[in-house]
């Protein structure tokens, strides 16, 4: 069943439209590809000048679902510009650009996330360019998901009560910006500026 695109995006995406959160990742299933290209372009216009992008990162044509990708596009350069990102990203088998904090550097890097995730295995480096801590996105894939210290909207490594405020911020951020969405405030007005 196709539930409407901003009620999806509100679900999954609000602690980056607060700032909260460099990037994340929903999924939407629509039968009209047409129709979602142009509703990406259509938030593209809007968002842009608030320091968002919205990407299709993944389609699935047998199932009419699409990974789609909200991000602030400064944000991510910042990360991706981090000398042990990059060391970590080339480690993975990325072919880092010659600036990977650059507007064609991070095109580039997310390019290469987007072939990875139509290959066999799940890139489980993504969780660099959805903002999570570095130190986390290799514990999981050291320990392959387990020996976590906390759990939330991923597997922390670290500290965990840390962890668990920082979970529990972004909860409360989507919380309230669902119920905001709810009674009627457009997601333009709920898209801090960067």
């Amino acid at each position: 069943m196709e539930r409407p695109f901003e009620t999806v995006m509100i679900e999954q995406c609000a602690p980056v439209l607060a700032g909260l959160k460099p990037a994340n990742l929903f999924r939407h299933e629509t039968r009209d590809k047409a129709g979602l290209h142009r509703t990406v372009a259509g938030w593209n216009a809007q968002l842009g000048g608030r320091g968002l992008r919205l990407m299709i990162l993944k389609e699935c044509p047998h199932g009419h679902w699409f990974l789609l990708y909200l991000y602030r596009p400064a944000r991510l350069a910042a990360i991706l510009e981090q000398p042990e990102t990059c060391r970590f990203l080339e480690q993975e088998g990325y072919a880092l650009p010659a600036c990977p904090g650059s507007p064609d550097g991070c095109q580039e890097l997310l390019r290469q996330l987007a072939r990875r995730l139509c290959g066999d295995s799940f890139p489980h480096e993504i969780g660099v360019f959805l903002g999570y801590p570095l130190s986390d996105v290799i514990g999981f894939i050291r320990n392959r998901g387990r020996n976590f210290t906390c759990c939330g909207c991923w597997k922390s490594y670290g500290d965990p009560a840390a962890a668990q405020r920082y979970f529990d911020q972004l909860k409360k951020c989507t919380d309230i910006y669902l119920r905001l969405f709810h009674s009627g405030t457009p997601i333009l007005r709920l898209a801090v500026p960067a």
